[in-house]
């Protein structure tokens, strides 16, 4: 498993020294009592609170939240299914109020656990984010929503073993090298990756508005620095991609790593799901944008000191990379191959024979088991140096609408009579092909 996060970052070791050494017994102490409980994955956290002795944790079998999910019971206040119910309790902060704590028990019926401490666990911050990172690592946590890359290898098993190493080097240098280059223009990403054997899964570990549209920018940037180096190279050491980008809820977990859970995670659910199906019928080069709705990325806090809604406003896809191309002035200046992009922009792909104000083209995506999903068409202008790319698949190459007709038979003949014993049949056959057929189409 491959999967980074800038270990290196100066605040992590600042806050790290900033701690004193009782809350570090403390917290070594907390560690070695969570791996005994562990007990090499067997048992999970869900949340902790503070005791003047110690620390009250909730430990669960791995095995428990399946089961208890699957019961679909209701609980009587508030109408609360039991997954929305594990949803809430194992998203954001970890640690609740001692009444909290007990009542989660009582619903759970699994009785807390002492861990006894030398002293009580302080109020300072960077104690407590130590305490939820353990938690978390001991743990399953689920985020509503974030924004999560694809990074695909066309016809990756088809090259030879040196060359998809070659290859799975090269992308990987330009993660890293998109990483530089946003951090030397003030926007830093906090990423982390895991690979998916031919490409890889790329998320920033900061959430909100601010970190889904800055992960958008690092995915321009790859596409980029992918594209250049291409165009530079030879033979096939650098892979021609196909990417994916879409917001959506995903379960976050750490795996484990000999007798210790690994301090990196790795993510699935909606997001990733989703991410494989477009990118599995995508074409070479083509940028693939989901469906989704999320928090407006230029939404101000406050304006000129007046109150404003504390929720930031829920934006479809289109708005979001509309709102993301106005803020690329940020990248305007970063060096690729030693040369400045002096302008860089992206829209979704929109139909030629109508209005220019006009949707963008939205696509309806079929997997091999019947499941559709949505998305759009990304291209990318940027000007280098005085030369002008375009990135992406072009819109005269993306697929149309379908011209079968609908609900008749496979000939156009409207069906008046009762079908035949062969004709079922043969439908059924039809059925049965279909079913394990994948296609994009215009929506």
């Amino acid at each position: 498993m491959d999967n980074s996060h800038n270990p290196d970052k100066p605040s992590g070791r600042e806050e790290a020294q900033s701690i004193s050494i009782v809350q570090r017994g403390n917290l070594k102490t907390l560690e070695q009592t969570l791996r005994r409980q562990w007990r090499l994955g067997q048992n999970i956290v869900l949340c902790w609170s503070a005791d003047e002795r110690g620390v009250l944790v909730i430990f669960v079998p791995h095995y428990f939240l399946g089961n208890y999910c699957a019961a679909g019971e209701v609980a009587a206040s508030g109408g609360q299914d039991n997954e929305a119910f594990v949803r809430g309790l194992i998203s954001g902060r970890r640690r609740k109020t001692r009444d909290q704590l007990f009542e989660i028990s009582e619903r759970l019926d699994i009785a807390p656990t002492f861990i006894k401490l030398n002293t009580a666990l302080t109020e300072e911050r960077n104690v407590l984010q130590a305490v939820e990172q353990l938690i978390k690592r001991y743990g399953l946590s689920y985020v509503e929503s974030r924004a999560v890359l694809l990074f695909d290898i066309v016809e990756f098993s088809l090259h030879t073993p040196f060359e998809q190493a070659s290859q799975l080097n090269s992308l990987s240098y330009s993660l890293n090298s998109a990483y530089n280059k946003l951090l030397a223009r003030g926007i830093e990403i906090n990423f982390a990756r895991t690979t998916t054997g031919d490409g890889y899964y790329i998320w920033n570990r900061d959430l909100g508005p601010a970190a889904n549209r800055d992960l958008f920018y690092f995915m321009l940037l790859v596409v980029a620095d992918n594209a250049v180096a291409r165009a530079a190279s030879r033979g096939n050491t650098v892979p021609v991609i196909r990417t994916g980008y879409h917001i959506g809820g995903h379960y976050e977990l750490y795996q484990a790593e000999g007798v210790n859970p690994t301090v990196f995670s790795y993510i699935v659910g909606d997001v990733t799901i989703e991410l494989a199906r477009m990118v599995d019928l995508a074409q070479p080069n083509q940028i693939l944008v989901g469906d989704f709705n999320c928090e407006s990325p230029i939404w101000e806090a406050s304006d000129a000191g007046r109150p404003v809604p504390r929720a930031a406003p829920m934006i479809a896809a289109p708005a979001f990379v509309s709102a993301c191309n106005r803020g690329l002035d940020a990248v305007q200046g970063t060096q690729l191959s030693s040369k400045p992009i002096k302008s860089m922009s992206c829209y979704l792909s929109a139909s030629d024979t109508e209005p220019a104000a006009s949707s963008p083209r939205r696509f309806r995506i079929v997997d091999k088991h019947g499941l559709s999903r949505h998305a759009y068409n990304l291209q990318i202008e940027m000007e280098l140096d005085g030369q002008k790319l375009t990135l992406g698949l072009d819109a005269n190459k993306l697929p149309h609408r379908s011209t079968r007709p609908a609900e008749s038979g496979e000939d156009g003949r409207e069906r008046s009579a009762a079908p035949s014993a062969d004709e079922v049949i043969d439908d059924l056959s039809s059925l049965l092909r279909k079913r394990g057929t994948k296609a994009m189409m215009e929506d």
